[in-house]
């Protein structure tokens, strides 16, 4: 008979071989996962501790011409958060809301939503990042960022662009140069502890990873100016928006290319959209007027004409079939010379009918009208030009001074700086040059011609023709500028409203034109859209031209015509007011 203690003994037993069984099993899972597994484990503890991280060089510089900052990269801050670490979320929220900024409400969400990380808010100041900093919080972290930065603030704000949260160009320059400009990707190994957060680590590969820098063609000083004058003329006039545009007629650099309303490329997320855009390639416009000076060169280089041609302008009214073409001012019988002069659309329109529509169409696509300029900048567009077998009689007539086709503002001065240069069609640029992290070229960009719009001879021509323009009596006798012999052209058109009807009460006011005329340096175009009372290019944008103009020469230190004293010219400027 088994006694209690035999029982007990037993039990003991059973109970120490169980113990022992399952030691014997552990010990030999440990030996099985330390002996013959321990290569996997390894890498377990690996994915686990170690991770590696990608991290971007900083983004290039872009500098003007004269080597000046327009955009560039600095060391900056976010502020992240560890919410296991977080005690009091609600109280953690509505610290963190007053000192960044943001909603607390949906703060309190992220942080208690079990995620081991979040972030509060990307790219903060310096002066956020203080502030956060002394509420001593626990579980909030501070991770280094890049900020790009427009030093500039505005100044050509549309042209350059601006980057995104990512550092990745979203608009302007920025967005077309993206690959030379965004740094390489370096690789680190970080360590992380139990919740995630980094605490050590080592460099995987060191390239020289910064990105390329942009030496622009754009002067920031010729920008100013442009941007000022601009400004001032839109506002004079009440009207929606302005562009201006100056070029090198000889090479296709851009100087400057401006934009009214402006926005900050710092703060871009707080204007509409459509500011953001470089309209000045994108969009586009009948040129009105201004379209006659091409007119004009077909007619001497196609049609046999001279700047003595007469042309009967019917007293101020012409009809076309049930169509009826007027003039601001009625003329009789005038020569080229002063069809341009005067700004006769009947005039304009028998130098169509004299050439014909073909002979027309090839002039305009010769001055690039119809396609792309090839400009390095984002969306450009390649305006309207129906092909001559489709022209009616009044469509040859329309298109003859400035309507019935569309142009962007990029196209138009080019076109005009082909006259400007002696009749080659250059290829707008707007950077010459990619440099590397040392300053050594990564590509250049120069002059490209496109091909010969018209004969020397014939650009001499409408050059003079355009000179007349600004004298006394012509229609942009107000962009003339003191001590030089100037060469514009004036437009206005009237606006196309949404059901593609023209509108009565909104134009497009235009001045092109170069300076000096002999040896142009600079080609300028000046459009304000929707100017209120005076609409007239010849009163509204001529000014504007005028004035940047006489900044960009003084500015580039081109002399006067020798026979005019500077002084003599600014007291009798003073004088007349």
């Amino acid at each position: 008979m088994r006694t209690p203690e035999n029982r007990r003994k037993t039990r003991i037993a059973w109970i120490g071989g169980l113990f022992l069984l399952l030691f014997c099993i552990l010990t030999g899972k440990a030996v099985y996962l330390q002996v013959f597994q321990s290569s996997w484990l390894a890498r377990m503890a690996e994915c686990e501790y170690e991770k590696s991280q990608e991290h971007r060089g900083k983004r290039g510089t872009i500098y003007d011409s004269r080597g000046r900052e327009m955009a560039v990269t600095l060391d900056g801050t976010s502020v992240g958060a560890y919410p296991k670490k977080i005690r009091d979320f609600k109280t953690a929220a509505e610290n963190l809301s007053a000192c960044l900024g943001i909603d607390s409400g949906s703060l309190y969400r992220n942080l208690d939503s079990h995620r081991s990380f979040i972030w509060i808010k990307r790219k903060v100041t310096p002066r956020e990042a203080e502030a956060v900093r002394d509420l001593a919080l626990e579980g909030i972290d501070f991770i280094p960022e890049q900020n790009r930065f427009y030093p500039n603030r505005m100044l050509a704000a549309q042209l350059i662009g601006f980057t995104g949260i990512d550092g990745r160009g979203l608009e302007g320059l920025e967005f077309h140069y993206d690959t030379y400009l965004k740094g390489k990707a370096g690789n680190y190994r970080m360590l992380t502890d139990a919740l995630g957060r980094g605490f050590d680590g080592e460099r995987l590969d060191l390239p020289e990873y910064s990105g390329n820098s942009l030496i622009l063609t754009i002067d920031a000083a010729i920008q100013y100016i442009a941007e000022k004058a601009l400004e001032e003329g839109v506002k004079k006039a009440s009207a929606r928006s302005g562009i201006a545009v100056v070029m090198v007629p000889d090479t296709g650099e851009v100087l400057a290319l401006a934009h009214y309303p402006f926005f900050n490329p710092n703060t871009f997320s707080q204007f509409k959209q459509k500011s953001w855009r470089n309209r000045a390639a994108t969009d586009t416009f009948e040129p009105g007027s201004t379209l006659k000076i091409f007119s004009a060169a077909a007619a001497i280089e196609y049609g046999g004409c001279t700047p003595e041609t007469l042309f009967f302008c019917e007293n101020g009214k012409y009809r076309i079939g049930e169509n009826t073409i007027h003039d601001t001012r009625p003329h009789g019988w005038l020569t080229l010379e002063n069809v341009i002069k005067y700004s006769s659309n009947i005039g304009a329109v028998k130098i169509g009918e004299t050439i014909g529509s073909e002979a027309l169409y090839q002039a305009l696509v010769g001055f690039g009208f119809g396609e792309k300029t090839g400009i390095d900048c984002p969306g450009e567009t390649a305006g309207s030009l129906p092909s001559f077998r489709r022209w009616s009689k009044i469509h040859n007539g329309t298109i003859s001074f400035g309507h019935g086709l569309s142009v962007s503002a990029i196209q138009l001065i080019t076109a005009v700086s082909a006259i400007a240069n002696g009749g080659t069609l250059m290829k707008p640029y707007m950077v010459q040059a990619v440099l590397d992290a040392k300053g050594a070229p990564v590509a250049r960009f120069g002059p490209e011609s496109r091909g010969r719009s018209v004969s020397e001879k014939t650009a001499e021509s409408v050059r003079e023709m355009m000179r007349k323009v600004v004298e006394d009596g012509g229609t942009g006798a107000l962009g003339a500028v003191d001590g030089y012999d100037a060469c514009g052209k004036t437009g206005t058109a009237q606006k196309i409203d949404e059901t593609g009807a023209y509108s009565k009460g909104s134009y497009l006011a235009s001045f092109v034109g170069f300076l000096p005329a002999r040896n142009p340096r600079i080609a300028i175009l000046v459009l304000i859209d929707e100017p209120q009372g005076d609409h007239y290019g010849g009163t509204v944008a001529a000014p504007i031209f005028k004035k940047i103009a006489q900044g960009a020469l003084n500015y580039l230190d081109v002399p006067p015509r020798p026979e005019t004293n500077p002084l003599t010219a600014s007291a009798e400027s003073r004088e007349n007011g």
